[in-house]
């Protein structure tokens, strides 16, 4: 699958601007697709879209199939008549400059409680019609799922009633029935985020904006995808995972990383015929254009930690379900729109396997200037035209804060720091501001498609990096605030976008540099 020659941004919705404490999927998120396309770009790239879990990780979620509550807009609640503006003014515990989850969610829930009162209430509406009418599979799970975890104040569904937790029919029958008012809270919330999600993908198809989605390989262990097909998962009688996922010690740690998520039977997938993927990745692409599709090495190979190992380094790499998965994908879907994400250690096994379902890889420009990774071909002149390229991704630094930070959590050595630091302001050459020099490495480079992070056309210091890998807390939490991206930033970018031929459609002649008058000598 080839793309066309374009470009975008990188930007998880809860980073955009808004006076609620965390960005939403309403008013804003349709500004940020008018920026997208005032500047020519054609692709806007989110994280994981799910209700997240431990450490507020949109890898960790609680469902690979539902939308995440507190990316939802109370305005249009207040539009639909379930809110009343006096009921959701601002609050002052939610406006910091990073995201404070703890203090978002509850304010978030409390307004969702009160729009649901009412639209429960209600006996006939077109909106709640409309809203009953949607046809999303997995809705009975989550909702029983996040029912039964509420009445158990959180707890990890292996820590249930045993009944509960091994999905005693009875059990579950009479929890559908003592719970059902809660059952049908958690279906209205993601009847809003669908209603939301909607809107928002069709101010996009306005504009000419594609979204690409991200499909983490692995899912969180207290999940109702776990819960609900335990079948699928190498977990002990008591529900715990006998093994879990991670990756061995690398350029972030000298460990590894152990991310501790249950690994698949992939003999019991493939028994199915892969039939829970096909359904995850299906109802992604309804939501998304292309998606990158993280960790694909390990389709190829994965690494295998003993469950309760303190760290990853014990792990060992096991075979993955390789090629039969993928044409199992293809044969049912007609096509794979995805990106795959192969960083990290990557052999020629896992390079073939990419190759032969022509799926457009990753480069990485910061990864580039250093000893790991194979990093020169991470340069922009041994890019393959088949690839995505990025100036860095979720889990690097800030183009400003990698080339200055002296908080640098990888294995290297001061002195292989500085060295790496000092090719890539040599290979930047031009002495100008190093994030704009390094997004015009991107957007000049022969790759289909270039990704920068909206941190680095901002110019943000190491202070706006979204993830460090291995830290137990503060991620995720990154903002952009109202009125930071100046005209400045649109002009460049749309300088660049033109220059580069990546503009989305014909760029207008005030920006396409073949339209424009010579300058007086």
């Amino acid at each position: 699958m080839r793309l066309p020659r374009a470009s975008g941004i990188l930007l998880h919705p809860t980073s955009l601007p808004g006076s609620r404490g965390i960005g939403e999927i309403g008013r804003e998120a349709r500004a940020f697709i008018d920026f997208l396309a005032a500047t020519g770009q054609r692709w806007w790239q989110v994280l994981p879209l799910g209700p997240t879990g431990y450490g507020n990780s949109p890898y960790q979620s609680h469902s690979s199939f539902a939308g995440n509550r507190l990316l939802i807009d109370p305005d249009d609640l207040i539009e639909q008549g379930w809110l009343k503006p006096e009921e959701c003014p601002n609050d002052p515990r939610t406006m910091t400059e990073l995201v404070d989850f703890d203090a978002v969610a509850p304010i978030k829930d409390h307004w969702l409680e009160l729009a649901f009162e009412r639209f429960d209430a209600e006996a006939s509406n077109p909106a709640r019609d409309d809203f009953l009418s949607a046809n999303l599979v997995w809705i009975e799970d989550y909702a029983l799922y996040s029912a039964i975890k509420d009445a158990e104040q959180g707890r990890p569904w292996h820590l249930w009633p045993t009944d509960l937790a091994r999905r005693d029919p009875k059990a579950l029958a009479t929890s559908r029935d003592t719970l059902a008012r809660r059952v049908r809270y958690h279906e209205f919330v993601q009847l809003v985020f669908q209603a939301q999600w909607r809107r928002l993908r069709e101010h996009c198809d306005e504009n000419g904006i594609k979204l690409i989605g991200d499909l983490p390989i692995f899912v969180a262990h207290d999940s109702a995808d776990v819960w609900a097909n335990p079948d699928l998962y190498q977990l002990d009688d008591r529900g715990l995972p006998t093994v879990v996922a991670g990756v061995p010690p690398d350029y972030f740690s000298e460990t590894g990383q152990l991310w501790g998520n249950p690994l698949y039977r992939w003999d019991v997938h493939a028994a199915t015929d892969y039939t829970w993927w096909t359904n995850r990745l299906r109802f992604l692409l309804t939501r998304v254009d292309l998606v990158r599709i993280d960790h694909f090495r390990g389709f190829e190979a994965y690494w295998e930690i003993p469950a309760g190992a303190p760290t990853a380094a014990p792990g060992r790499w096991v075979e993955g379900p390789g090629a039969p998965f993928f044409e199992s994908l293809r044969r049912k879907l007609g096509s794979l729109p995805l990106i795959a994400e192969d960083l990290g250690l990557i052999t020629p096994a896992v390079e073939a396997l990419r190759d032969q379902f022509e799926l457009p890889g990753m480069r990485v420009l910061q990864f580039g200037f250093g000893p790991d990774f194979g990093s020169e071909k991470h340069l922009p002149h041994r890019y393959p035209p088949h690839c995505v390229a990025y100036t860095g991704t979720h889990d690097n630094d800030t183009t400003v804060g990698w080339l200055t930070s002296h908080d640098v959590a990888t294995t290297q050595s001061s002195s292989e720091i500085e060295a790496e630091r000092a090719f890539a302001r040599r290979y930047l050459g031009t002495g100008g501001s190093a994030h704009w020099e390094m997004i015009r490495l991107a957007f000049a480079s022969v790759a289909d498609t270039a990704i920068v992070p909206m941190q680095d056309v901002l110019g943000k210091d190491g202070r706006a990096r979204m993830n460090l890998p291995g830290r137990a807390g503060g991620n995720w939490g990154w903002r952009m605030r109202a009125g930071e991206l100046g005209q400045g930033d649109y002009d460049r970018l749309a300088e660049l976008t033109a220059v580069f031929s990546r503009w989305n459609g014909p760029p207008p002649a005030a920006i396409d540099p073949r339209h424009r008058e010579p300058a007086n000598p």
